[in-house]
């Protein structure tokens, strides 16, 4: 990640949690102690960040400064929220098309799935708040400035905020192998979310068994499995070709 996007020392990190600024994740060093570390865990749980116990020698890593044993990533993406960017598609008279990643890890796979959903015409997409890609640098950069352009929504629950989706009239459909039906046999043209899953474990089954319809996309090689950002290529252009 490029230096301005990371913050140390215990104030500072606590001041850019109270100014609301969007970090990605803490590190914090194991077996500290000091003035300031019980507010700074106090302003971690209102914010409901996530952040991990590492080794010093991981938070010297990324700077020679004096950390004080706290390291914050600042997102060089900003946010949105699902429930504001929903009525807001409709009420411009948009037939909403989101894309949900559920824990997509690898960050040029987050990067790549972005630039093809930007290209797409995706509305916005929406991915859980921990155990996703960190959206840095490395990420803009595969995405081509992508994430700079599509808006990216973090939910606290992921099963709660496709609910969400559904309670607003989006059909899901989880792209997986586990169903017989294809992805060309699906229609698209009403509002819809797509689920894509994580690179090793594919959608949850939580998140699984909301979905309104489940399909894969046909296998006629030795290879079982595609990478997950081109299988979400293939998915999307599926989704677009009939939507148009």
């Amino acid at each position: 990640m490029e230096k301005e996007n990371i913050i140390f020392g215990v104030r500072p990190v606590i001041e850019a949690i109270n100014a609301g600024k969007e970090i990605d994740k803490l590190y914090i060093q194991r077996d500290i102690s000091g003035s300031g570390l019980t507010e700074l865990r106090n302003a971690i749980k209102k914010a409901k960040i996530p952040f991990s116990h590492v080794p010093a020698f991981k938070l010297n890593k990324y700077t020679s400064g004096n950390h004080q044993g706290v390291i914050g990533f600042i997102s060089p993406v900003d946010f949105h929220n699902i429930e504001t960017i929903i009525p807001t598609l409709y009420e411009q008279g948009k037939v909403p098309f989101i894309l949900v990643l559920d824990k997509i890890t690898d960050v040029r796979n987050f990067g790549g799935i972005s630039r093809t959903a930007e290209c797409a015409g995706v509305d916005a997409i929406l991915i859980p708040k921990r155990e996703s890609a960190q959206l840095n640098e490395d990420a803009i950069k595969t995405s081509a400035g992508a994430l700079h352009r599509i808006p990216v929504c973090k939910a606290e629950n992921l099963t709660d905020a496709v609910l969400f989706l559904q309670a607003s009239g989006l059909k899901i459909i989880a792209c997986t192998e586990k169903t017989e039906n294809s992805i060309y046999a699906i229609d698209y043209k009403s509002p819809i979310a797509i689920v894509m899953g994580g690179e090793e474990k594919g959608i949850s089954n939580q998140l699984l068994k909301l979905c309104d319809e489940k399909a894969k996309i046909p296998m006629v090689g030795e290879i079982a499995s595609l990478n997950v950002s081109v299988a979400a290529a293939i998915i999307i252009y599926e989704a677009v070709k009939q939507r148009n």
